[in-house]
């Protein structure tokens, strides 16, 4: 029995999804949980897995189209099975592996070369590449007519991609002041959109110091145990998302999102958290955060780094946040202001906890400070009420215990 692929919907109010590439050409045996294609969502490029074991065929939507969320745009099917007549009459047979290239001249050609371009048009010459290493290509410089590759087939991979362009011999792209490097694809999405976020999305702040002593005792406390129970180190940002999702709960207005005419109160609190990876940032998610225990947490944002820092981040990883925390604490920065990711309502920038001398009754005395900055969306929340959650937050970094154990 035929088993649709659609469009997936891999964030809130999403309409439409850009099909990067398919992973898996027509006519190829997939397993159930295989990566086919790839998506393009405001975040990220996602793998999508096969819903099923069988042959993808029939497919209608091909990379760069943007398609509606829902629409169908192939099937898995049984070997010798073909897909409902109205998607084959779609399906237009194309190999998504092969790429056209210029031919090089028959005098530079090897006869084996010679022979390949023999067999297709004039002027081009067909060559066998993976989608990555064919975005890889592209971005690296690389020509892939000079390239032979080691896969099946000769086809060309991401390792004979990063070994062209670490030769001498590859060209390299050709800078100046009047032109750029190339983007990829997420720091592309990044730039669009925080000049979205902030061109359209009326920001405002609120900053708040507080003394972290008794978080950092709380963490020396809970870290053994927790490593030796669940195998992962607790973290400060561990301990942030547990604290600023159980204060969501009590001020679900900073937990709604704008959409388009309306505020909407979302029923879980999905806390993202803001993770750099090599092409930008991506928000990993921590689904219900408000009702997960400790070391669920710190499980959870392990696995979400390592599979971030790996490009393996899945639709589900980066989907349905409702509020994000960045925290740049680690970088030694004291203090920022960050872009909120729409719709969500608001976000959190995290400073690094720094020894400073502040008054304690009445008197001078070295507490550890952690900064905070609270950035709200004005179309939902006012000032009181992120001021109002913005203390709460303080009141629970200074007494973690009251909420944590």
């Amino acid at each position: 029995m035929a088993i649709s692929i659609v469009m997936p919907a891999l964030e809130m109010a999403q309409e439409t999804g850009k099909l990067v590439s398919w992973i898996k050409p027509e006519g190829a045996t997939v397993a159930k949980g295989e990566p086919i294609l790839e998506i393009e969502t405001d975040k990220a490029v996602m793998e999508i897995e096969s819903p099923a074991a069988g042959v993808l065929a029939g497919i209608k939507a091909h990379p760069g189209d943007v398609v509606p969320v829902g629409q169908i745009i192939a099937w898995i099917v049984a070997p010798g099975e073909v897909p409902p007549m109205e998607e084959t009459q779609a399906a237009s047979g194309r190999k998504l592996s092969l790429v056209a290239a210029p031919v090089i001249s028959s005098a530079a050609q090897t006869p084996e070369a010679q022979t390949t371009s023999s067999a297709t048009a004039p002027g081009t010459h067909e060559i066998r590449i993976s989608p990555k290493a064919r975005r890889l290509a592209k971005e690296r410089g690389v020509d892939l007519s000079r390239l032979r590759g080691s896969g099946s087939d000769g086809e060309i991979t991401t390792a004979d991609v990063l070994a062209q362009a670490d030769t001498p011999s590859s060209p390299t792209p050709v800078t100046s002041p009047a032109t750029s490097a190339p983007m990829t694809s997420i720091a592309r999405l990044m730039a669009e959109r925080t000049t979205q976020s902030w061109t359209t999305v009326p920001h405002f702040f609120v900053t708040r110091e507080v003394d972290a002593g008794a978080l950092n005792i709380l963490r020396e406390q809970l870290l053994p145990g927790i490593e030796r129970t669940h195998g992962v180190r607790l973290t400060h940002t561990d301990l942030l998302v547990a604290l600023v999702a159980r204060v969501l709960a009590r001020y679900r207005i900073m937990n709604s999102s704008w959409a388009g005419d309306h505020i909407r109160m979302n029923p879980d609190v999905n806390i993202a958290i803001a993770m750099a990876v090599g092409e930008g940032v991506v928000g990993a998610v921590i689904p219900k955060a408000d009702a997960a225990a400790l070391p669920e947490i710190a499980v959870q944002r392990r696995d979400l780094s390592e599979r971030a820092r790996a490009g393996r981040l899945r639709p589900s990883d980066i989907a349905g946040a409702t509020f994000t925390i960045s925290n740049l604490g680690m970088y030694r920065v004291d203090s920022f202001t960050a872009i909120i990711t729409p719709p969500q309502a608001a976000i959190l920038a995290v400073g690094s906890i720094t020894d400073r001398v502040v008054p304690v009754d009445g008197r001078p005395a070295i507490r550890p400070i952690l900064n905070l900055t609270l950035s709200s969306d004005h179309r939902v929340v006012d000032g009181a009420r992120a001021a109002d959650f913005l203390d709460a937050l303080a009141d629970a970094i200074r007494e973690p215990k009251k909420l944590l154990t």
